[in-house]
């Protein structure tokens, strides 16, 4: 071990307290991004985190202001061109912590338990952040960095980041980077240390259908007029073989195969059948034929209905038949799949099979392209490597099921990959009350990315 590397991890194992201590003081500033009134404290969680990096010698530290609210910036660019450039993206604003009275503990007065730190955003993300500040801070203490370093921390994650996209655009060249380390994931348990490498994309749609001009007596006019809700529930169960294949015209055209060692990989995981009947209560699952629950989650594209809406809701009985019908229709997708792409088969599907009775629209809700980083991608090693050194383990490797919109925009608009990671666990109650970091993991994520960037260095 270099012995650069071995004084950057004797720092962090000095001061454990100290990094505690920091991210208490930041857990404490209720910095909920939806809330109006948490405006100074957004304001004063964004100057927390601008000090913190100048602190360490971050440089050109900026809060850059955006249509909402701010991102902190600064870099430390001094390993020369030869060396790659890494941008930190984080997140410092939280979830509501509603409801109250479920809490153990207030949830900005950070509480210390078993090994545990609870309060809002500790987990989600303010720990992962942290771990990264903690980390570069340390190689600073011990050299220079092996790495050009930057640092993009948004405070509008939890809204959906309204503004991160036009923030990226409108600053490309300051961001411009070789590669992303996103640490806004998490560990499958506490002795799993985990990459996910994978994300989802998402489609999300409103499937409109209108037949008569109003609703009508079903005993009056039921069976001569086609009831919007029939058809729209026709249409939608269409949408899926009995095989669990969906049938939209051209969907699975560009859908990238798993590979055999990802398969391989993702059967490590331990998460069969019984796992996530135990974990959703279903009685019995249902997936596309031919691939395992964690395959089908991770790997392959899915269709589902989020919400339907039609006719007579309220209590007792009404005799109607309902002029409209409303589904809300998403879609997971995979590489090499593109919600664009999706919209087009979506409507291709419903032109070929809508009856002439109704007339229907599909509105566009949301999207974003799904996103992976291979497996022996130098970052993905680099990290691996560093895991292995502090766990004693090979890391797992899964595909994440849900999406991170800023990978895809980091992706698109500065062609840069990211790398997943982050060091909390299933349990830790995020946007729940209760929400908590379990420490030890948390301690060993900052030594693992400090070997991440000196293993970057070649």
């Amino acid at each position: 071990m270099t012995e650069p590397r071995q004084k950057a991890l004797e720092y962090a194992h000095t001061n454990p307290q100290a990094f505690l201590e920091q991210l208490i003081a930041l857990c404490k500033l209720p910095s909920i991004s939806t809330d109006p009134e948490a405006k100074p404290a957004m304001q004063a969680t964004a100057e927390f985190i601008a000090n913190k990096l100048t602190s360490i010698g971050i440089e050109n530290v900026a809060i850059m202001p955006t249509a909402g609210h701010p991102v902190v910036y600064g870099d430390y660019l001094h390993a020369g061109d030869d060396a790659p450039t890494v941008l930190v993206y984080g997140h410092y604003d939280v979830q509501p912590a509603d409801p109250l009275e479920l809490w153990n503990s207030p949830p900005f007065e950070p509480t210390l338990k078993d090994g545990n730190l609870y309060a809002r955003g500790a987990s989600d993300m303010k720990g992962q952040t942290m771990a990264g500040i903690f980390s570069v801070e340390a190689i600073l203490q011990a050299d220079e960095l092996p790495v050009n370093i930057k640092f993009m921390i948004e405070g509008e994650e939890e809204i959906g980041s309204p503004s991160l996209d036009a923030f990226i655009a409108e600053n490309a060249d300051l961001l411009k980077c070789d590669l992303c380390l996103n640490p806004d994931a998490g560990m499958l348990g506490a002795d799993k240390p985990t990459i996910p490498y994978s994300l989802r994309g998402l489609a999300y749609f409103e499937i409109r259908v209108q037949g008569p001009m109003g609703d009508l007596h079903s005993g009056m006019f039921g069976g001569a007029v086609l009831n919007p809700a029939n058809e729209l529930a026709r249409l939608i169960a269409g949408m899926h073989d009995a095989n669990g294949r969906i049938t939209l015209p051209g969907f699975y055209d560009n859908v990238v195969e798993l590979s055999d060692k990802e398969r391989e990989e993702l059967s490590r995981l331990g998460m069969d059948e019984d796992y996530y009947t135990n974990l959703t209560g279903a009685p019995e699952l249902f997936g596309e034929k031919g691939y395992t629950p964690v395959e089908q989650i991770g790997g392959r594209p899915t269709l589902d209905v989020n919400g339907f809406l039609s006719g007579f809701t309220g209590e007792g009985s009404k005799t109607v038949l309902p002029s409209k019908a409303m589904a809300k229709v998403s879609m997971r997708l995979v590489p090499n799949q593109h919600p664009n792409e999706v919209e087009k088969q979506l409507k291709q599907y419903m032109t070929e099979n809508a009856r002439r009775g109704i007339t229907w629209e599909v509105v566009k809700h949301a999207g974003g392209p799904p996103s992976i980083t291979p497996l022996d991608s130098d970052a993905v090693k680099a990290l691996a490597k560093g895991m292995e050194a502090v766990w004693g383990k090979k890391p797992l490797y899964y595909r994440v099921g849900g999406s991170i919109p800023v990978v895809a925009q980091i992706e698109t608009i500065l062609g840069a990959p990211s790398v997943l990671t982050g060091f909390g666990l299933p349990d830790d109650n995020l946007h729940a009350p209760n929400e908590k970091l379990t420490l030890d993991p948390w301690y060993k994520g900052i030594d693992a990315l400090i070997h991440f960037f000196y293993n970057l260095e070649g």
